[in-house]
């Protein structure tokens, strides 16, 4: 940033993602690093101000903030919260409880400041410096906005440039309630096994940028030559963008020897480790580090092998409203039977085949098992339900579901193979190929030009994204016949509008995630039709909040749901899991 061309600032923020290393990656913090420099060949003296407001604490504007100010191992803190903290509760999906760390470097030309906005940010403005004090007047979050400011004296500065760092982030001893193998309990945020304090773990974080720099941009940098390897920069700017949105949707918990990866499916409705928000996310974790996909898996097999959920299919989710992972022990979630039993199958046989863990396969066999039983029964015809994709309505016969719960049958196969079932691998795979033949009958419109799948069976108008084949790639089922992906690769250019290919025929609208899905198994001009398409969105989208993944093809806006932030964006790492 140019200030007067006088001094450059080059102001970086930074959310390390480091998914190899649990240690930082369970540290819900941030970095604001302010670095500055003369632009004319002048020295001229700088200060630098920056502050966060008290809205932090709470989503309830009419809560009661709280402040302190205190240093520790040459790092100087605000620390903000909740007055009556109101644990495991959210409003306006914020958490209503847990403390904020602001926190800069204790040095000699620092100042810091609480109290009104206007009288803190005034206070610099006239004099380059705050007054090293604070107003202990606790109040309402929007009474005169409180603000937690910094100053920094860089003194005179030339073309060499200084920078000033500041963290931001929010430590919780106890970050969700979780009905698992045991009763139902609160669970500590993993950074709690590898730090005493809060305040050793602000200070290990604010202390650490230089290294946690690296391995971030360590991560970052082979997300960009992979990307770029595989489908271009136009591949890099949908990657690039997906990796903190999904990650900040996680949360990692427990201890070193039972660790979790919670999950909450972000504005469409809070859910905590949505099986069907997972599916699309998969990928992006089966790239960074296979162990956390095992990590977020790994709370549904308890509580469903605990017996804590009555339905003979897989749960929906593990809970209604993160942070709160308590389950369905009236088995009255939202049912989307088959779409979970085949998420589950094909996310579990994914995990074992990246890590080699076949331990995990054993472990788990007869719940698998138990929803293999179910994919028989209702794969072929599927019954009037919903998908993942319940904005768009239940249907009978979907196509592309019926698939899913094919390739889940035949991943079951696998597993039992792998786990030495081998009659039940046998029977799996038996009844897998008989029904992808006759699924090729049904499913298929072969008079239409060009040929395609329908949406559901014997409705030849229709087509969709067919994106569950994915699965059957990436996982070396072998299950669905070449032809078959030949046949939609040629079809998809066919219907696409100026912003990609519709997600089926009830609408214009489309999904980023299941786009890079149907992107992934197609041919390189289809696929890099995909990935065009999906950039220019992207670049051009009206939309003006945290990337969605639902969006209309034609005018690039939100449809009638507003999806933002949602980790299922994940998907977009489909391409670079391809066998």
């Amino acid at each position: 940033m140019n200030v007067e061309n006088k001094i450059e600032m080059n102001i970086t923020f930074l959310s390390p993602v480091t998914p190899t290393d649990l240690k930082r990656q369970s540290l819900v913090f941030s970095y604001l690093n302010v670095e500055v420099s003369s632009l004319d060949g002048q020295k001229h003296n700088v200060q630098v101000y920056a502050d966060i407001s008290a809205e932090w604490v709470s989503g309830d504007r009419n809560a009661i903030a709280e402040w302190e100010y205190g240093t520790t191992d040459g790092v100087a803190y605000h620390k903000v919260y909740r007055q009556t903290q109101l644990a495991f509760s959210e409003k306006n999906e914020q958490g209503e409880w847990g403390n904020w760390y602001w926190a800069t470097d204790d040095s000699k030309g620092m100042t810091h400041q609480s109290g009104a906005a206007t009288d803190v940010r005034g206070q610099f403005t006239r004099s380059g410096k705050l007054i090293n004090g604070g107003d202990t007047n606790f109040r309402a979050i929007s009474s005169t906005w409180p603000v937690f400011g910094f100053s920094s004296d860089l003194g005179l500065i030339d073309s060499t440039p200084v920078s000033t760092l500041f963290s931001l982030g929010l430590t919780q001893d106890e970050a969700v309630q979780y009905e698992g193998a045991s009763n139902y309990a609160p669970v500590p945020s993993l950074w709690k096994s590898y730090f005493d304090t809060e305040l050793a773990a602000l200070s290990f974080f604010h202390q650490d940028h230089a290294e946690s720099s690296n391995l971030a941009s360590f991560f970052d940098s082979k997300v960009a030559q992979d990307s770029i390897a595989t489908a271009g920069q136009d591949y890099l700017t949908i990657t690039s963008l997906s990796v903190r949105q999904a990650f900040g949707a996680t949360q990692l918990c427990g201890t070193k020897n039972q660790t979790y990866l919670f999950l909450k499916e972000i504005s469409s409705d809070g859910n905590m480790n949505t099986v069907d928000v997972v599916f699309p996310a998969y990928p992006i974790f089966l790239y960074a580090n296979p162990e956390l996909l095992k990590l977020v898996l790994t709370p549904l097999f308890e509580n469903q092998e605990a017996g804590k959920y009555p339905n003979k299919y897989s749960m929906h989710d593990l809970g209604s409203a993160y942070p709160n992972a308590t389950g369905h022990s009236d088995g009255n979630d939202e049912k989307m039977p088959l779409e979970e039993c085949g998420d589950m199958l094909i996310m579990s046989l994914a995990y074992a085949q990246k890590s080699g863990d076949s331990d995990f396969l054993n472990n788990h066999y007869a719940l698998l098992k138990q929803w293999t039983s179910y994919l028989v029964e209702d794969s072929l015809y599927p019954a009037n339900q919903i998908s993942t994709d319940d904005f768009a309505g239940s249907l009978a016969n979907q196509t592309n579901l019926a698939l899913k719960g094919m390739i889940g049958i035949q991943a079951m196969a696998v597993i039992a193979n792998q786990t030495g079932h081998t009659a039940d691998a046998a029977n799996y795979s038996s009844i897998a190929k008989d029904y992808i033949t006759q699924w090729q009958d049904l499913a298929i419109a072969k008079n239409a030009n060009p040929p395609r799948t329908t949406l559901s069976y014997g409705d030849t108008a229709s087509h969709g994204l067919l994106y569950n084949i994915f699965a059957d790639a990436q996982l070396g089922l072998n299950l669905v016949p070449q032809s078959v992906y030949q046949m939609q690769s040629d079809f998809y250019p066919t219907v696409a509008n100026k912003y990609g290919v519709p997600l089926d025929t009830r609408h214009t609208y489309t999904k980023g995630d299941w786009e890079c899905f149907a992107a992934a198994v197609s041919s390189v001009n289809t696929r890099t039709m995909f990935i065009k398409d999906l950039a220019t969105w992207i670049n051009e989208t009206p939309t003006n909040r945290p990337l969605t993944d639902l969006y209309d093809t034609i005018s690039g806006n939100y449809p009638q749901n507003t999806f933002i932030a949602r980790p299922v964006i994940g998907g977009s790492f489909a391409p670079l899991i391809v066998s």
